[in-house]
């Protein structure tokens, strides 16, 4: 049994539009590399990260040090691991930062340990992870992260995430202000309180986007692809947005909403051709900002966490 690993934990869209806290999406353009490996001092050790100092090495703060750790707990071993991390996505992105640490943490370890957990349970401990970043466990992005396809986490006690596989030529493009966005500070301006008939018509939208997906049903999907109750309130967090997204509905986008908690902002897309011209409409809006930015464009990935 090797004694490191290298994996590829990818980025993630959570939200989805209309499933606020219950659906998201992993994406191959982008996404965080770790090494892992083990040490006899019964201790996990988090390197500081190159670009990103100010991220916390004490593993009990970090995201990868907290999810090792639950890990190690329900499988009561005191084994230590060297954790090294090369961060591609930027924390505060919205598009699953913290989640890509957490999960690639816990697959890594389980594989160095002899595979003692499935997939699917390795999501609890890398949500155990998450928690320490957004101050609420949520699994919407940690999920697809692990499992790959889209994810829609159906409830918490227990932990019950239904995977997806996502239509074959479903596709995205994001666009990455590089601003940050904190989590915690993006909940706290939500309003607690939904009136009825917009939830009426969000749970219409979640509901058709199953079907969509399940039947790769790209209409359905676009048509769905609706948030009447998040999206309005934290908009005005990202800067040129109603424009972006007139602009990308206008090069044939099936929808577009915010990415997570923002600044980025996601466009799904009916092949790559189509998400190609998106991503180029995004450019256009946003080189007259004079802000700095990153545009991906990639097929909703079908894997999550890979070994390489």
């Amino acid at each position: 049994m090797s004694d490191s690993v290298k994996v590829f934990a990818p980025g993630s869209v959570s939200n989805v539009g209309c499933g606020f806290d219950i659906l998201g999406f992993a994406i191959d353009g982008v996404g965080d590399e770790m090494i892992l490996t083990k040490n006899d001092q019964n201790k996990i050790i988090i390197q500081t990260v190159k670009d990103y100092e100010d991220l916390p090495t004490d593993p009990k703060k970090n995201v990868a040090g907290v999810a090792i750790q639950a890990l190690l707990d329900d499988l009561e071993s005191n084994q230590g691991f060297d954790v090294e991390m090369i961060k591609n996505i930027k924390p505060g992105s919205g598009i699953g930062s913290s989640a890509a640490s957490a999960a690639g943490a816990v697959v890594a370890v389980n594989e160095l340990l002899g595979k003692p957990y499935t997939r699917m349970q390795l999501v609890d401990f890398a949500m155990k992870g998450e928690e320490v970043a957004s101050g609420d466990v949520h699994a919407d992005n940690v999920a697809p992260a692990t499992l790959g396809g889209f994810c829609l986490i159906r409830g918490y006690n227990p932990l019950d995430v239904i995977h997806i596989q996502p239509p074959a030529d479903l596709w995205c493009a994001v666009i990455h202000p590089q601003i940050e966005i904190k989590t915690k500070e993006a909940r706290e301006i939500l309003s607690p309180q939904i009136p009825l008939k917009k939830a009426i018509r969000q749970w219409g939208n979640v509901a058709g986007l199953m079907a969509g997906l399940y039947t790769a049903d790209y209409d359905l999907i676009g048509r769905s692809l609706e948030d009447h109750i998040v999206e309005p309130q934290r908009k005005v967090l990202i800067p040129e947005f109603d424009e972006l997204k007139l602009s990308v509905m206008e090069a044939g986008a099936l929808g577009c909403s915010i990415s997570g908690s923002g600044p980025s902002v996601f466009a799904l897309a009916n092949g790559k051709e189509s998400a190609d011209v998106i991503a180029a409409a995004m450019d256009t809006v946003y080189k007259r900002t004079g802000l700095d930015y990153k545009i991906y464009v990639s097929k909703v990935s079908e894997g999550g966490v890979k070994i390489l």
